[in-house]
């Protein structure tokens, strides 16, 4: 029997039998390798362990516990929920299915006007679990579009992706689904269930069963209010029953640590209905928090930043020059029609800083300028993607616009990524991971040329910063490839805070020029950068990372003091003013309760020092301190716990915040 030969990723050789699949090259590798295998990657494409490998071929092996790996159990699992709901629920139709950050989710239109109960999940669970263990091979196949049409004549949300696909008017949720080209790819668990997919999968059933289902929400077919509403099934899938526990752990955690609760339970911020959604207000507690991150971002700001402002709304014929009313219409408000003109609530501070450097002539001496403003933008938000502060209408930025020469760009953003390091970790994060960015080539503007130019100054300025990151194909904003930068949180969930972006674009839009040592006119480089984000979502991820436990310097109240009677409280009294007037934020508490109910309360409020004052504190100048998460002292100079307090709240090192 003839042979093939494939390469592996350490670029050793192995020579297989004509024919034969990664599983059997997996096998051939060790037993080990083949119980871990899920699929594989071949000449750079992912692919089911059970397709023939060609002769020359270099492949990967994907095995379970990796995030290629899980991404694959998850959108077979995906799979096997829509067979079973089609098997529970006779006249469902389904439409797409695919793997999400931890787990994944399947839309259905269930007959009658029907809606998923929490038993149906249940239900639904059970007979998920009889399909794996029936062990079903996934088998891939090739249909013609005619073939494909007829196969699923009662799966209306199915004919429409194929017609879509074959139309070329397919986005990225149809090429997961069916992939382009001339024939669509299906996929069968039995003679009864076929499905649209690209794949792979996993070779069958048996491979899966490490899944919960989590809950039903409304969703619309393509996102669209104009659509039908669909029912949405979302679960999560891991590589072991360990994995999916610790997972149902942290979300667990999670919920504990909502930024929406926790901003009701310590009296921080609302969503009033009356305002609409996605809008807040913040109460004192959480404005004292927002202001001193605030303040932050001014003191960070001052030297080598020049701070700007700008309205809140802007006439049509400035988002018409900047792109924005082009590529980004749909996340803007509706217009206002006034003064003959039109008008919109800026998206974006960007457009107005560009008019900020065309409001004289600039020189290469001025360069790079920095423009900085916590600017207000408002985006029109769909109802059903709101979220808390993580996805709201109205937010502010940390923007700031940075305007260099080519020679000084990288220089510019290996700075960036400094500035961004070093905020993140004051306000508590350590662990950062990034991801650079590419065109969408089918949403950009600007040539090929100044896009690869743009694209190179990141990736050279994260190689030499040396911070690991991921290339993310097509996900860069129209007008320029950027940089996100994730932060790990206290219990390991990531969250994409600070961004920058190159833009070689908006200066050509704007015809923005500087005069160089040349005396000719050139076009400055264009760097967006956020470092908080937005404040909102920031304070958000905050609330949530710190579980509403602020460290000293950020705590909207940093001491309570606590009169152990009515006796004790001219003294507690004193204390607070003597606080106050050093810089901190105090409160006394009076004696109108149990001690024990009342010192109960404060560590609800998550204070970080409770101080109680009694008898001998009155007649020492003594105070008792309950610190957060600590031991309690008795008898502590009141001179020595403002020493321990300064100190605990200038371990944050804030320029210019700390007492």
């Amino acid at each position: 029997m003839s042979q093939i030969s494939v390469s592996l990723p350490d670029g050793s050789k192995r020579d297989l039998e004509s024919g034969a699949t990664a599983i059997d090259l997996a096998k051939s590798i060790g037993s080990g390798l083949a119980k871990a295998a899920v699929g594989a990657v071949v000449n750079g494409a992912e692919s089911d362990l059970t397709a023939p490998l060609p002769d020359g071929a270099q492949v990967a092996i994907i095995t379970a516990a990796t995030d290629e790996g899980r991404h694959l159990l998850r959108h077979s699992t995906a799979h096997v929920l829509a067979q079973a709901v089609v098997q529970l629920f006779p006249g469902s139709k389904f439409t797409i299915g695919p793997a999400i950050e931890d787990g994944f989710y399947y839309d259905f239109d269930l007959p009658g006007g029907k809606t998923f109960s929490e038993e149906d999940l249940d239900l639904i669970s059970n007979k998920m679990r009889e399909i794996i263990k029936a062990d079903q091979p996934f088998v891939r196949s090739e249909v013609s579009v005619s073939d494909a049409l007829q196969l699923f004549a009662d799966q209306p949300y199915k004919c429409e992706i194929i017609e879509r696909v074959t139309s070329g008017g397919a986005d990225g949720a149809d090429a997961d689904e069916v992939g382009s080209g001339e024939s669509i790819s299906v996929y069968r668990n039995t003679d009864t269930f076929v499905d649209l997919c690209r794949g792979p999968h996993v070779p069958s059933t048996g491979r899966l069963g490490h899944f919960a289902l989590q809950k039903v929400a409304g969703a619309y077919w393509r996102g669209s209010e104009k659509g039908p509403m669909l029912q949405r099934i979302y679960g999560t899938a891991w590589e072991s029953k360990a994995a999916l526990e610790e997972h149902l752990t942290r979300l667990a955690e999670a919920e504990k640590r909502d930024h929406r609760r926790l901003a009701t339970e310590l009296d921080l911020l609302s969503f009033p209905s009356e305002l609409g959604g996605g809008l807040a207000v913040w109460h004192p507690k959480g404005a004292i928090v927002r202001k001193l991150m605030e303040d932050y971002s001014r003191a960070r700001h001052e030297r080598e930043y020049q701070f700007v402002y700008t309205p809140h709304l802007a006439n049509a014929n400035l988002f018409a020059t900047s792109g924005h009313l082009d590529f980004y219409k749909d996340g803007m408000y509706p217009p206002m029609e006034m003064d003959n003109g039109v008008y919109y609530p800026k998206p974006m501070n960007c457009p107005m800083h560009c008019l900020i450097f065309r409001s004289r002539q600039r020189s290469y001496r001025e360069l790079p300028l920095r423009l900085f403003e916590l600017g207000t933008v408002y985006r029109y938000e769909r109802a059903g993607t709101l979220h808390g502060l993580m996805r709201i209408r109205g937010f502010t930025q940390d923007d700031s616009h940075i305007y260099c020469t080519e020679d000084q760009l990288q220089a510019e953003i290996i700075s960036l990524l400094d500035f961004i390091m070093s905020v993140l970790r004051a306000f508590g994060f350590n662990e950062f991971t990034a991801n650079l960015s590419t065109k969408d080539p089918n949403k950009y503007v600007g040539s090929d040329s100044i896009w690869e130019k743009a694209t190179e100054a990141l990736r050279g300025a994260l190689d030499t910063y040396g911070l690991e990151y991921k290339i993310k194909e097509g996900d860069a904003a129209f007008y320029g490839p950027k940089i996100d930068i994730d932060v790990r949180d206290a219990i390991g969930r990531k969250w994409q805070l600070s961004t920058i972006q190159c833009d070689f674009n908006l200066p050509d839009r704007f015809e923005l020029e500087y005069v160089g040592s040349d005396n000719a006119r050139h076009r400055p480089i264009m760097v967006h950068r956020a470092l908080f984000g937005s404040v909102e979502r920031f304070f958000g991820v905050l609330v949530e990372h710190f579980a509403g436990a602020f460290p000293a310097w950020l705590a909207p109240v940093q001491v309570k003091v606590l009169a152990v009677a009515q006796a004790h409280e001219e003294y507690a009294a004193s204390i607070v003013q003597h606080l106050s007037a050093l810089g901190f934020r105090a409160e006394a508490v009076i004696a109108d309760d149990q001690l024990g109910k009342r010192i109960r309360n404060a560590k609800v409020e998550k204070v970080p020092y409770v101080l109680v004052v009694g008898d001998d504190d009155l007649a020492n100048g003594t105070v008792g301190v309950n610190p957060r998460g600590g031991d309690v002292q008795r008898d502590v100079a009141l001179n020595d716990f403002v020493n321990t307090l300064r100190a605990d709240v200038a371990e944050a090192a804030i320029p210019g915040l700390s007492q």
